[in-house]
C-alpha cells in the first residue's frame, strides 16, 4: 500500500485550559480531551531517562509481525515502515479502567492494546481505535541504513521501548529523533518523583515527513477520551519535547519532579561549603 497525501484532520487550536469536551457526532455523548501545558515538561539531563537507568540497556529490536506499508514482517534487523510488533508483557498494566498483560510496539510511535497500529497520520492520540499510549506519534520510517530501529527491554514488571535515533518518511535517515516510553506493572513500587508511564526525549530532530503530517504526544482510549502534550498536531512538536521528560502516575497525572525538602537543601550547601574548605586547605598545606 502506498502512502498518500491525504489532508490531516486537525484541531484549529489547543486551549491553554486543562479539559476540552468534545462532542461525539450527534451531540449524545461526550469525549474528554486534556490538554498537557509545555510547561509541564521537565529539563532532561541529556539522556533519556532521568537519571540515564536506561541508556545501555536499550535490549533487542523490534521485528515485525504485521502492519501497512513496507511493514517488513519477521525481518531480523527489525527495520520497517508503518509496521507493529506484538509483545506479551508477562505483567498487568491497567489503562483507562482496564487491565492488559500484552500490547502492540507500533513502529509510528506509539504502543496500543488490543491490536496493532499501522496508521502514519497523527490525528491526535484519541483519533485511534485503540488504546493508545503515544510518546511521539509520528510517520517513522527505518528503512534507511543511517537510521536507527526501535528497540525494547522488557523485565519482570517493566517495559521500556526506545525509538533510537529513527528516521522519517520516506526513507530518510537524517535528521533523526530519539525518544522512548516507559511502562510499568500495577505491582510497580514506584520511586517519589517518577510515576508508572513515562515519556522521554531525546535529541529530536524531525516532525513533519514527506506526506506533510505532523506529530501528536499524548493517550486515548480508543473512544476519544485522553490526554496530549500542547503543540500536538502543530509544527514544532520535537522543539516542544527536545531533551525534556514526563511521568504520569495510574491516573494519568502529571507527575511534578521530586523537590529537596528546606532542610534537605541546607545541608547540601553546608557540605558544599565544607568541600571547599577542605580544597582550600589542602591547596594551603
Amino acid at each position: 500500500m502506498n502512502k498518500s497525501k491525504n489532508s490531516l484532520f486537525s484541531f484549529n487550536t489547543f486551549a491553554k485550559v486543562s479539559a476540552l469536551a468534545l462532542l461525539f457526532a450527534g451531540g449524545a455523548a461526550q469525549a474528554a480531551l486534556v490538554t498537557i501545558p509545555a510547561s509541564a515538561l521537565n529539563n532532561s539531563p541529556g539522556v533519556y531517562t532521568a537519571g540515564g537507568y536506561y541508556t545501555n540497556t536499550l535490549g533487542p529490536n523490534i521485528v515485525t509481525t504485521g502492519g501497512g506499508n513496507a511493514a517488513n514482517v519477521g525481518q531480523l534487523d527489525g527495520r520497517n515502515d508503518d509496521g507493529f510488533m506484538a509483545l506479551n508483557l508477562g505483567f498487568n498494566v491497567t489503562f483507562f479502567g482496564n487491565t492488559y498483560n500484552n500490547l502492540f510496539i507500533n513502529n509510528n510511535g506509539n504502543v496500543s492494546f488490543g491490536a496493532g497500529i499501522s496508521s502514519y497520520i497523527p490525528s491526535g492520540p484519541t483519533g485511534a481505535n485503540q488504546p493508545i499510549i503515544s510518546p511521539f506519534f509520528g510517520d517513522v520510517d527505518t528503512r534507511n541504513a543511517l537510521s536507527g530501529v526501535v528497540h525494547y527491554n522488557l523485565t519482570s514488571n517493566q517495559l521500556v521501548v526506545t525509538w533510537d535515533n529513527v528516521g522519517w518518511f520516506g526513507a530518510h535517515g537524517s535528521p533523526t529523533d530519539s525518544f522512548q516510553l516507559v511502562l510499568r506493572s500495577d505491582g510497580y513500587v514506584v520511586p517519589a518523583g517518577e510515576g508508572s508511564i513515562g515519556f522521554f526525549y531525546q535529541t529530536m530532530g524531525w516532525a513533519a515527513t514527506d506526506t506533510n503530517q505532523v506529530a501528536a504526544a499524548g493517550f486515548g482510549d480508543g473512544a476519544g477520551n485522553g490526554e496530549v502534550i500542547q503543540g500536538s498536531l502543530a509544527s514544532g512538536l520535537n522543539t516542544v519535547v527536545q531533551n525534556k521528560y514526563l511521568w504520569f502516575d495510574p491516573n494519568l497525572n502529571v507527575v511534578p519532579p521530586t523537590v529537596p525538602e528546606p532542610g534537605s537543601l541546607a545541608l547540601v550547601a553546608i557540605g558544599l561549603l565544607g568541600a571547599g574548605f577542605a580544597s582550600r586547605k589542602k591547596r594551603n598545606t
